[in-house]
């Protein structure tokens, strides 16, 4: 495993400080005045009261945690070392001595554990746990919250080793918390319970009439949680219970309940309706199944077996094709936070959860370090840009849950939600970006992302054997630039008597143009690779099977320089001819940033009969209250001077309405 680079300069530097140094803490106050970290105290017997939030609460906390502790890495601090010293340490009282940590339970069913699996979500909590403890341990090298991890994991072995296929989580984590487990302590029993659970999932009997005995189970256990709830602020006058903030905000269609009904009962909302060698198509809960695909195809990276490659390479298409949107949000059907039938995407519907995102970039990954394919790099950068930053505000204290791309109101950034999920897990992912920029093979190392930062010497093995020892610098202009240097900053080899082949990879964009590269100031020749040609347009006009990888074979040395230049076209992006919703509709693009319209730019005038007037576009830097940004301005077909935004960044100014689609 390749050791992250560090971002310390650039575009996502700035975004990481404000991850470090404001999200962090913000999110911290939120989990305390919601009462999630009171539950731990609750929990280990140190103060009284009832559980406060949701049953899967513990999670978001857990999520905080392994932020923080990356965070921690990169950007000493002394004040929030301190906080998570503090919450292992009372982590570590609330842990039963058997390893089970699930709050909900231990504070209104002692005694209870594993009661509705597909619904309650303790497999996924414990997951999250486990998660932080992996986190912790690599970013700091302690081993106390690993420690708690692990107990949390033997107890999940010893309970589930042997049980049937209905003994799986209804939502996905557990299986990819515990490879991560595997991966730091060679406990092959992680790695196995990983594979049962994967190998279980849709192979229930009767799932629908389970998942209806459960249902009821859990409606019973909350109108108990209820009668505790009310019984204890009775006897205790003075307690003021947490309110829920408002949830999030989606217009839905009118059949949203019986969607999510039909989708649960079949299985399909929990990726239980096949095995998952038949799940060809992307169905249900769009996080559940990028969590589920991401555990597979790190189980396929981790053993070398690829048994389910083909059926994720087909699914992945299938999203891409029909089931994604421009942004690269997921999810189509608000009932649900979930994909839809196949060319369903309407603009204004889309749910396009944050998380989503993020569990697709994940999958994304894997997909990149297993197939060494220029797509799942290029989605992954894509979904990161659009998909997923635009979940958390300029100062890191205000966030989007759902992401539609086009809003006439109601949806808005909020310092937080009754099911805050999205802001912690954006924070844990960026505060571990620097891992996703390079991988290697033997014989290779791949550049995937472009984002200014330092790659710490580190072995690399060669094609034939030998070693080298590499560290990296990269500039990256991106996203308002094509400009990139990529320095070798040192290169020694192992074996000084034997070659060293290394072949360098550059990922080249599909939304780049004129690519240029020079090594050491000299001008390469460059013999690009094809993209697949596919006679099928993706539904909502962007492609990412388009990107290809440069490889590029030198005798390398060190101070060697590549730099790479591209161009950045304002591009107008057209939805497939069968998507009707769309027909006589463009939206703009430049690099890999989607721009939309905001009405506080364009008072007086309705954004959504507004005509474009496409070569009035060019792209002009800006300095406004959204910071140093390239606008794209022109006119629409009235003379009216038009001025569009990066998606990212809809939202920043207050309520607004706002459309990435527009009359062209």
């Amino acid at each position: 495993m390749m050791k992250g680079a560090v971002i310390t300069r650039g575009f996502w530097h700035e975004r990481l400080e404000v991850n470090a140094h404001q999200a962090i803490y913000h999110q911290w106050e939120q989990l305390q005045a919601s009462g999630c970290i009171h539950n731990f105290r609750i929990a280990a017997g140190e103060s009284e009261g009832v559980h406060e939030g949701w049953f899967f609460a513990d999670s978001d906390a857990y999520k905080w945690l392994e932020a923080a502790a990356r965070i921690l890495q990169h950007h000493p601090d002394g004040k929030l070392e301190e906080l998570v010293d503090g919450f292992i340490a009372l982590l570590g009282r609330a842990q039963m001595p058997d390893g089970y940590l699930f709050t909900y339970n231990q504070i209104f069913f002692p005694g209870t554990r594993w009661k509705n699996l597909q619904i309650e979500h303790e497999l996924y909590c414990h997951g999250h746990l486990i998660e932080a403890g992996v986190s912790h341990y690599l970013a700091t090298g302690k081993t106390t919250m690993l420690e708690i991890a692990r107990r949390a994991a033997d107890r999940i072995v010893a309970d589930f080793r042997d049980k049937g296929a209905l003994h799986t989580c209804g939502h996905e984590e557990i299986e990819l918390a515990l490879l991560r487990l595997y991966e730091v302590t060679g406990e092959r029993a992680y790695l196995e319970m990983a594979q049962s659970f994967l190998e279980r999932r849709g192979r229930a009997p009767f799932f629908g009439l389970a998942l209806f005995a459960q249902n009821t189970s859990v409606n019973r256990r909350a109108r108990l949680v209820q009668e505790k709830r009310q019984a204890y602020r009775a006897a205790h006058p003075d307690a003021h219970p947490y309110v829920l903030p408002p949830g999030n905000v989606s217009k839905k269609p009118w059949n949203t309940t019986l969607r999510w009904y039909l989708s649960a009962l079949s299985g399909k909302y929990f990726q239980q309706h096949a095995p998952l060698e038949k799940q060809t198509v992307p169905v249900g809960h769009a996080v559940r199944f990028g969590y589920l695909q991401t555990a597979a195809a790190r189980w396929m990276r981790l053993t070398g077996d690829e048994r389910w490659l083909e059926v994720q390479e087909q699914a992945w298409e299938r999203m891409v094709l029909r089931r994604m949107y421009l942004t690269g949000g997921l999810g189509a059907v608000p009932g649900i936070e979930g994909f839809g039938r196949d060319d369903e995407l309407d603009p204004e519907l889309a749910y396009a959860e944050t998380c989503a995102a993020l569990a697709s970039m994940f999958w994304n990954w894997e997909l990149a370090q297993i197939t060494g394919k220029a797509r799942y790099s290029e989605l992954f950068e894509w979904q990161l840009y659009n998909a997923a930053s635009v979940g958390m505000g300029l100062d890191g204290t205000t966030y989007l849950y759902n992401n539609p791309l086009t809003c006439r109101g109601g949806v808005e950034r909020r310092p937080w939600y009754a099911v805050p999920c999205c802001p912690s897990n954006l924070s844990r992912t960026f505060a571990w970006l620097g891992d996703y920029l390079y991988s290697a093979k033997p014989g290779r190392l791949y550049v995937h992302q472009y984002l200014s930062s330092d790659l710490p010497a580190q072995e690399i093995p060669c094609a034939n054997g030998n070693r080298v020892r590499l560290s990296l610098q990269m500039d990256s202009q991106l996203p308002w630039h094509g400009h990139v240097v990529l320095r070798l900053r040192r290169w020694e080899v192992l074996d000084p008597d034997q070659p060293a082949p290394l072949e360098i990879l550059l990922r080249l964009p599909s939304w780049a143009e004129n690519p240029r590269l020079t090594l050491n100031g000299q001008p390469l020749f460059l013999q690009i690779p094809q993209p697949q040609q596919d006679g099928e347009p993706p539904a909502d006009g962007y492609d990412p099977r388009q990107a290809v990888f440069l490889p590029l074979s030198q005798p390398w040395a060190e101070g060697d320089t590549l730099e790479l230049r591209f161009d950045l076209p304002i591009r107008l992006r057209h939805a497939a001819p069968r998507l009707r919703s769309r027909r006589g509709k463009v939206a703009v693009t430049r690099g890999p940033l989607v721009y939309c319209a905001e009405s506080l730019d364009h008072p007086g005038l309705d954004l959504f009969r507004l005509h474009l007037e496409p070569d009035s576009l060019e792209p002009v830097w800006e300095d406004s209250v959204l910071g140093r940004i390239i606008q794209i301005q022109g006119r629409d077909e009235r003379g009216n001077p038009l001025t569009l935004i990066p998606y990212f960044l809809w939202g920043n100014r207050g309520p607004s309405q706002m459309t990435v689609w527009l009359n062209g």
